[in-house]
């Protein structure tokens, strides 16, 4: 077997591959293709796609959350690895050579695995309502020891307004002492530090800077794992795009009378159990949950033909996308490629839920790239925020209320494969005899990885 490490880079892309960026361009020199993406090119189904070798419709991964129905509540970024179906690809791998190993540094679905090491970004959410930085792993003294080594796991430079590189260069240095004690076969090690300012600015706003980060921090790992004897493969999820369009399919439900709210202390909440239907979005997908067959046609009439949406499928048709599974909605919305989906459903800013301005992925019934973002209509955002640490650090209740509800401040989506090849996800690689073609579909990288592990 030969070892291998393969770096997640989340947003990469061929287009982005230039003057800020000169190890990553110097690394794809040796090989670099395109990935074709699947629907959705998402996190959660990308990275399960690419270790199962299947598309959503076999290993369930329909968004990076959905509609759990047998609990009436919509959910995002589980972390069980359990969720994902089929086997993985360390599963196989082991089948044919029992010594095989394997380390997963902050992929995702990362929690109840059997991988042999794993370590995840785990917050800890205390009794009095306080959420602290924090990790899991399995073993339990990789935590202790990283972040003793390290510092606290980043969790707020990691996702939210405050998004930095220091996140993706905590998880390089636990790769790298991974590698040190252990010497997996191989490892999975997840950058995410371009999709945040991607978001924000769009590919093509300024992001000089956050290039320029990464590819310090990749060219370090690539060095390191290389001086190691480790084969060296480097991926990324998807493409992200210019967007200039936003669609709330939720206020589209609500104003047909198909979706209902709860009102608590004078806020909206989503109430799925009585809706006929409302979305669950996620970048530039939306799943449709339809509660009667009848209003199935009805559904599809709202969207069909509706700007900024490209195609709405439905039953087997989802076939198509693959997309074919029970946890999919009755009814999915693909954006157009300069448009994305909110999960907005109340009509009055004023009557928006609690969590609407604070970063609370657990909460919010679809995803909310605005957390990444501090309100512009604050006069004095620093005051805001320092108002509320102050009564964090006094034991105080508090809401840190700094997220916009302004969706068109967001520059940058994915989710759909892209139009051209160059703007998609990519996969690199210092062994080119690896690769057959002059590209390779995402449910092919799962192959292309074994062959890293088990080829000459």
């Amino acid at each position: 077997m030969k070892r291998t490490v393969v770096l997640d880079v989340v947003g990469l892309t061929q287009s982005l591959l230039g003057e800020h960026t000169p190890n990553l361009r110097r690394f794809s020199q040796r090989a670099c293709v395109p990935v074709e993406a699947t629907w959705p090119a998402v996190t959660c189904t990308m990275q399960s796609t690419y270790l199962t070798g299947a598309l959503p419709s076999s290993h369930g991964i329909v968004a990076n959350g959905w509609y759990f129905r047998e609990l009436g509540e919509v959910a995002l970024w589980r972390q069980s690895n359990r969720l994902v179906q089929g086997d993985k690809l360390w599963h196989l791998a082991r089948r044919r050579d029992p010594s095989f190993t394997c380390a997963n540094t902050c992929w995702w679905y990362n929690m109840n695995t059997d991988v042999d090491w794993s370590i995840t970004p785990r917050p800890l959410y205390c009794a009095d309502g306080l959420k602290l930085p924090d990790c899991y792993s399995d073993p339990p003294e990789l935590r202790e020891r990283f972040n003793r080594e390290f510092g606290q796991f980043p969790l707020f430079k990691y996702w939210g307004p405050a998004t930095s590189i220091e996140s993706s260069d905590w998880i390089a240095k636990a790769a790298m002492a991974i590698e040190r004690s252990y010497q997996p076969t191989l490892q999975l090690v997840y950058l995410p530090h371009l999709d945040y300012v991607l978001q924000k600015a769009g590919p093509d706003g300024d992001t000089a800077k956050d290039l320029r980060e990464i590819d310090t921090l990749c060219g370090q790992l690539i060095d390191f794992f290389s001086e190691r004897g480790c084969r060296v493969v480097i991926l990324s999820e998807y493409g992200i795009t210019p967007v200039r369009r936003v669609v709330h399919p939720n206020r589209l439900l609500r104003g047909a009378g198909l979706l209902e709210v709860k009102v608590d202390l004078g806020r909206e909440y989503l109430d799925p159990g009585r809706c006929r239907a409302f979305a669950v979005s996620d970048h530039q997908i939306a799943h449709v949950y339809v509660r009667r067959p009848e209003d199935v046609d009805r559904v599809k009439a709202i969207f069909a033909g509706l700007e900024g949406v490209e195609r709405v499928v439905a039953g087997d048709a989802r076939r198509e996308i693959g997309l074919d599974h029970e946890r999919s909605g009755e009814v999915v919305l693909l954006a157009g490629s300069d448009a994305w989906f909110t999960y907005y459903y109340w009509e009055d800013d004023a009557r928006a839920p609690d969590f609407a301005r604070t970063v609370n992925i657990h909460a919010k019934p679809g995803y909310d790239p605005c957390e990444m973002l501090i309100d512009p209509k604050l006069r004095l955002p620093k005051l805001t925020v320092a108002r509320a640490l102050a009564r964090k650090a006094l034991g105080m209740r508090y809401l840190m209320e700094v997220t916009p509800l302004d969706a068109s401040l967001i520059k940058g989506s994915h989710g759909r494969p892209t139009d051209r090849a160059q703007d998609g996800p990519l996969l690199m690689t210092s062994e080119p005899g690896m690769l057959d073609g002059p590209g390779v579909a995402a449910t092919d990288v799962m192959s292309v990885l074994m062959n890293h592990v088990f080829r000459d």
